[in-house]
């Protein structure tokens, strides 16, 4: 096992990690109040798109703790930054299975996003109704929503059956929640995937492209940055092909059988966000 040094700079999960639902795992204010005595830098990054980053400093400081709006990065605001790289904003149009995480993030950034059953209609049909005007979507983004329904399903369906970019924020298939572990955003993708025979595009963990990004605003090089994370199909492969270390703790999906099942392996395992806060406190900064 690597020694536990020269960390400056943390990319944290949530789900499973900070909170289960609206419990906060034991120790959460005393994490990071030791991150701001040893000056760690961190960006919480997380797969789950369904808030905005004013609603996760709301939901940190109903738990006793204080972060400011910029070190938060979603998978919503991933996706928004990585589509306005690819596409320009101006004359994009995007259908959002998804709340306010998902949608504000690209609605700040300058696309358009269409309604219930506008879909792009064939050229064949725009000839013969003499209607130029560009209906539909350009691109479906697919993001936690537990406002979900049948019309939503049906309209990114045609969507994409039509020409549409298919784009998941993330795929994790379950979600752990005070209730227990529940569906995630991965079985919504699955479902639209069998409908389409189209597979999305993934923006969230395991993709290094959020981790890339968090290390951009953390302004950290990657051999003194660390992931923590609970699953290991997503925060720590995640880390893996971005080239950086990484904490898996044991409070939220993935478990020890998990890892002796494992083909890959964090750097670390650690049994809840105390021990991590304690392994910090002790290590040696080089």
């Amino acid at each position: 096992m690597q020694p536990f040094t020269n960390i400056r700079a943390l990319i944290i999960d949530m789900d499973g990690v900070l909170w289960h639902g609206t419990h906060p795992i034991p120790g959460l204010t005393d994490f990071f109040q030791t991150l701001s005595d040893l000056q760690i830098r961190f960006i919480l990054a997380t797969n789950n798109a369904s808030l905005t980053p004013e609603q996760y400093v709301s939901k940190l400081a109903q738990m006793g703790v204080t972060v400011a709006r910029n070190q938060i990065l979603t998978s919503g605001i991933a996706t928004a930054l990585y589509l306005s790289e690819q596409v320009n904003p101006a004359e994009t149009r995007v259908f959002v299975i998804g709340v306010d995480g998902a949608t504000q993030p690209l609605i700040d950034r300058g696309f358009t996003l269409t309604g219930l059953y506008e879909v792009k209609k064939s050229n064949d049909s725009v000839k013969k109704s003499n209607d130029s005007v560009k209906k539909g979507a350009d691109i479906v983004v697919c993001g936690k929503d537990e406002t979900l329904t049948w019309d939503k399903l049906a309209t990114a369906t045609l969507n994409i059956r039509a020409g549409a970019k298919f784009i998941g924020t993330n795929a994790d298939t379950t979600l752990p929640t005070e209730h227990g572990i529940t569906h995630g955003n991965g079985a919504i993708l699955a479902a639209l995937e069998v409908a389409t025979g189209v597979a999305p595009t993934i923006i969230g963990k395991p993709e290094p492209i959020i981790y890339q990004q968090a290390l951009a605003l953390l302004g950290a090089e990657p051999d003194e940055t660390v992931a923590i994370g609970d699953r290991l199909e997503t925060d720590i492969l995640g880390a893996i092909r971005t080239g950086i270390r990484s904490i898996m703790v044991l409070t939220g999906i993935s478990s020890e059988d998990d890892l002796q099942a494992s083909e890959y392996q964090p750097t670390w395992v650690m049994p809840d966000l105390r021990a991590v806060t304690q392994a910090l406190r002790n290590q040696v900064i080089s």
